[in-house]
């Protein structure tokens, strides 16, 4: 069971990685559409929902691996 646990510590963190950069990615990206277009504020582009999105995914993800440490100290000191 610790084995799986670790797989899946390991995907989950990995996951946390690829939503930051996407993140940061996005952010780049809609920062230099903001600067383009002159800063009219009619709302959200695309890719600030898409750094939203992935903001969100990465609070999930790492949510997810404590959960799992949590899980797995609970294991061994049972």
């Amino acid at each position: 069971m610790n084995v799986f646990l670790t797989i899946v510590l390991v995907v989950l963190m990995a996951l946390v990685v690829i939503s930051l950069v996407r993140g940061i990615i996005a952010f780049l990206r809609s920062t230099r559409e903001d600067i383009d277009r002159g800063g009219d504020g009619t709302g959200a582009t695309e890719m600030q929902l898409l750094q939203n999105k992935m903001m969100f995914n990465r609070v999930k993800y790492q949510a997810l691996a404590i959960l799992v440490i949590i899980i797995m100290l609970g294991m061994s000191r049972g």
